[in-house]
């Protein structure tokens, strides 16, 4: 929007016009703001006017976002040469600013309009229609999974002949079709990476058939606020290819929704369905993000996920070949906006920071920081009373954000205020792993069987068998472990009797079902593993399960060895364990017959 006052400010204004801000990389676009102006439509809709007020003195452009001139024009008249006319009649007076010639403006609609068609072009060959079937494990019967079910998502084509999309997209499939714009052929693709907690993925395709004529999609850079992008994809409502524009409205760290993480994330307001996940936000000829969930209950309130959230990902499987994660420094803290409070641990005026609640044990803060630390700076950027830091021009982001962006194994210095005095410590940065998982994607549940007891780690994927309301629904005490307990060491697992499948060997035991497993035979479990290997190994009579609640549970070795056979083949159980139990010369036939001797 550009709002001009008087025919001195057009000069100054048509002269920025020609060469805004001395130049600038491609992709960018610059937009003028004043408080004297008047909305107009968008350049895109092909209603944008020049007009000049007599009563105001004001002349008014559309709000026409300027692309580089890397793009491709089709315009006969050249940006410049636009500009030049709008100059020459600016500089003649308000009547010259009145006999604006027409084609100055079409010249620069067209020139916006093309570089938007332009861009919307490369998308073609590049954006493809994903189509998965999917079969998520039942966690109540760990041993089986559900019935089969057809998705469908979006994805484009990024450098090094691959397809990017959401993780949620491809998340426990079982077979994956693409299909490029403008072709009934469907081609199988395979999933390379997954990063479920950032919801990327990377899909590769072998048939060279496929790759005829398609283009790959460079990544940008975060956009500013109200700038425009157009999320291309393929949602509900339709086979073909679909495009919705809007502007960015907001720009801040976002739980995603698949994952549960808090991670960057762009608010736009286009309107992003089912089928656009995956898809890419174009800005200029660039990728913007890539559309990823909406807000319910809200009109055209979407989310993309950022160029640095991507490249982070990238960057991690390019160099170690599998999804490496985001680093957490494992800390709660909380922020110190009341004077009474700074005043007690001692922060003078001019310092700011948050205070440390609580610290992981497993992480490398656990070393150096200590409960009521003041955390002041993160690698030498400040961080303010309510955990804030600087974020562009006059933006503000939490430092959770520059922790995230770390790789593993990097360090940052943290300058710290205890007790009145500052210290600088180095910690290590890496991801970590909760007591309960909050996602289980692409695996299939772990579980050991002795005796009809089912043994399970306590995850929330577990904790969702309990339908929509399981924060409700589910035993209170798991609920409330799964979702604040910490793990004190690497590994460690919380480990539930699921449920008693019923035989005379333990009869009495089935209300004992839903307590955690503490203890076998005295020694205390840190992981299902853990937990077999103790029952298996034990060189006495009888087992000995501590539960919660100080519960007992007491079965004589041989008789329950015997007895787990006959519940598995009662039950159409194929193996007493999860392969992923297994010791390294076992395989699940071994753990058959061992069962059934």
């Amino acid at each position: 929007m550009l709002g001009i006052r008087s025919t001195a400010a057009a000069r100054a204004a048509v002269r920025w016009l020609r060469h805004p801000g001395g130049g600038g990389s491609c992709g960018y676009r610059r937009t003028f703001a004043s408080h004297h102006y008047v909305q107009p439509p968008l350049a895109s809709d092909a209603n944008g006017y020049f007009i000049t007020r007599e009563k105001d003195r004001k002349i008014i452009f559309s709000s026409i976002k300027l692309y580089s001139t890397c793009s491709v024009s089709n315009s006969s008249i050249t940006r410049d040469a636009a500009a030049l006319n709008c100059s020459s009649s600016a500089e003649n007076g308000e009547a010259g600013a009145e006999a604006v010639l027409p084609e100055a403006y079409v010249a620069l609609r067209n020139a916006a309009m093309d570089d938007a068609y332009y861009a919307i072009e490369l998308a073609l060959d590049s954006v493809v229609k994903i189509f998965t079937v999917a079969s998520s494990p039942s966690y109540s019967l760990p041993w089986q999974n559900k019935s089969q079910r057809e998705s469908m998502g979006s994805g484009f084509v990024i450098s090094g002949r691959r397809i990017l999309t959401n993780a949620h997209v491809v998340a426990d499939h079982t077979f994956v079709l693409v299909r490029k714009h403008g072709s009934p052929t469907k081609y199988r693709a395979h999933v390379q990476a997954v990063g479920h907690e950032c919801d990327l993925a990377i899909l590769v395709v072998e048939n060279e058939e496929f790759w005829e004529g398609m283009t790959f999609l460079e990544l940008g850079d975060i956009p500013f606020l109200q700038e425009s992008v157009a999320v291309v994809g393929y949602p509900q409502g339709g086979d073909n290819i679909s495009v919705t524009k809007g502007v960015v409205s907001r720009v801040e760290p976002t739980q995603y929704v698949h994952s549960a993480t808090q991670l960057l994330a762009i608010q736009i307001d286009a309107a992003i369905n089912p089928g656009n996940s995956g898809g890419p936000a174009i800005m200029g000829d660039k990728v913007a993000g890539v559309a990823f969930q909406n807000l319910s209950n809200a009109e055209n309130i979407g989310y993309i996920i950022p160029v640095p959230v991507i490249k982070h990902f990238l960057s991690g499987v390019e160099e170690t070949g599998k999804y490496v994660g985001f680093c957490s420094m494992g800390l709660s803290c909380q922020p110190t906006e009341n004077a009474q409070l700074r005043e007690h641990f001692q922060m003078h005026p001019g310092l700011t920071g948050v205070l440390v609640s609580h610290i992981n044990p497993i992480s490398d803060a656990h070393r150096v920081l200590k409960k009521d630390d003041i955390i002041l700076s993160f690698d030498g950027v400040p961080i303010a009373n309510d955990g804030s830091v600087p974020f562009r021009n006059r933006e503000r982001i939490t430092f959770d954000h520059l922790v995230s962006m770390k790789k593993p194994e990097e360090t940052a210095q943290v300058k710290v205020l205890r007790d009145g005095k500052e210290h600088e410590f180095t910690i290590t940065l890496r991801p970590l792993q909760p007591l309960v998982p909050v996602h289980q994607f692409d695996k299939l549940p772990s579980y050991f069987i002795f005796a009809g007891l089912v043994f399970v780690p306590l995850t929330q994927p577990y904790l969702h068998e309990y339908g929509e309301d399981w924060y409700n629904a589910s035993p209170r005490r798991l609920c409330e472990r799964a979702l604040r307990e910490l793990p004190k060491k690497n590994g460690q697992q919380f480990v539930v009797l699921s449920q008693v499948l019923m035989d005379d060997i333990n009869t009495g035991y089935e209300r004992l079902a839903e307590l955690q497993v503490k203890k076998v035979n005295g020694i205390e479990i840190d992981n299902l593993k853990h937990l077999r290997q103790l029952v298996e190994e034990g060189n006495k009579e009888n087992v000995r399960f501590d539960l919660d609640d100080e519960r007992v549970i007491v079965l004589n070795y041989d008789s329950a060895k015997v007895a787990t056979s006959r519940i598995l083949k009662r039950h159409r159980i194929p193996s007493a364990l999860s392969s992923d139990l297994l010791d390294d010369d076992q395989t699940v036939s071994n753990v058959k017959l061992a069962c059934s001797n």
